[in-house]
């Protein structure tokens, strides 16, 4: 009986009666076989449960036809839809993609990669996690030959193609929005982490005051990890400040959704005495009471234009020169009620209740 933990190309041989190459070709759909002995060969593998051996295939074929994609959280929802967005275009072409997730641990990630490379990928698409400052496992994958693409969370201390998204725009236009709204007092939260996507989004928030004639005051900025409970926190702190804004602006939905919540249970009415707007338009964003105002990463978008530059880029890794680049998509401005002071003026206004892309 043969070993069905170990069952090889041989084994399939002997049970149809063929030769070992046949067999390979037959699993491989060569047109050089016929359809009754392919159809065979694929019963016998079925029956004797054959698992091919992908690790060797790709060392044979200099190809896997697999791409390890590596989020922070997959159960995000910008995640899971730029990981559509790169399945949409891997799928097109038959390639199969191996979805990891950093839980925004430095040592985890670097662990990925390591058996991503292990496992002989054709490349590596990811999304660094907040803790990472060493880069050192990007650049052994990058130096091994494996072509790496990062989207959204990036960092210029590592030298491939990049897609984002201009934080810097839709952090500008947001605030510039709350201060059409009548906003004066605009409070901010962001993340101490310092990664391109924050870094930006704070520059946009302090140069719309600036091009406003408002004062940037520290007193309304509050770093956190900008969760819910994070958001809450935030929230409660510029209510005991010295100074209380009239509007609050957070560089992550879930930081706007705990603000919103401690103003509800305070009676703070929204957005007559504070406005809130938030980045990331995530699901819950349009459910809330009232609805959140938010930045629109484009997330299926950057996935489908990530995929694509991946593999463009891989149809070239045979070139000796690689000049990479940061590929940058114009973000849309969603403003719902949570902003709305004034009311939405569809003819005089720059921004529609539903998504537009600002020119």
């Amino acid at each position: 009986m043969v070993n069905k933990s170990k069952v090889t190309i041989n084994d399939i041989a002997k049970a149809v009666n063929v030769t070992a190459a046949t067999v390979s070709r037959a699993l491989n759909n060569n047109p050089r076989i016929s359809e009754a002995t392919r159809k065979a060969v694929q019963k016998a593998a079925k029956e004797l449960n054959y698992q091919p051996n992908n690790i060797a295939a790709a060392l044979r074929h200099g190809k896997s036809h697999l791409i390890g994609v590596i989020v922070p959280r997959a159960d995000r929802a910008f995640f899971s839809s730029v990981i559509r967005g790169i399945e949409e275009i891997a799928n097109e072409i038959n390639y199969k993609v191996i979805i990891c997730q950093t839980y925004e641990d430095l040592e985890k990630e670097a662990q990925t990669i390591e058996t991503l490379v292990n496992a002989r990928v054709d490349g590596i698409i990811a999304s660094i996690s907040k803790n990472t400052i060493d880069f050192s496992h990007y650049q052994s994958a990058i130096d091994k030959g494996f072509p790496v693409v990062l989207f959204d969370r990036t960092s210029d201390q590592v030298t491939v193609n990049q897609v984002v998204i201009d934080d810097y725009y839709g952090a500008y236009e947001i605030t510039k929005h709350l201060i059409d709204q009548g906003s004066k007092s605009i409070a901010y939260l962001t993340s101490p982490i310092k990664i391109n996507i924050y870094k930006d989004r704070l520059r946009g928030y302090m140069d719309c005051l600036a091009d406003h004639n408002i004062d940037y005051d520290e007193r309304l900025v509050v770093e956190s990890n900008l969760q819910l409970q994070d958001g809450r926190q935030s929230m409660e702190k510029l209510l005991s400040g010295q100074r209380t804004p009239d509007a609050v602006f957070s560089a992550s939905d879930y930081g706007i959704m705990g603000a919103l919540q401690v103003l509800k249970e305070r009676g703070i009415r929204i957005p007559e005495d504070i406005a809130l707007a938030g980045f990331g338009n995530e699901p819950f964003t349009s459910f809330t009471d009232p609805t959140l105002t938010t930045v629109d990463q484009l997330s299926i978008t950057m996935g489908r234009v990530t995929a694509e530059l991946f593999f463009d880029q891989l149809k070239g890794s045979k070139k000796k020169h690689h000049e990479p680049h940061k590929t940058m998509l114009k973000p849309g401005i969603i403003v719902r009620q949570s902003s709305l002071k004034k009311g939405l003026n569809q003819e005089n206004s720059p921004i529609s209740e539903e998504y537009k892309e600002l020119p």
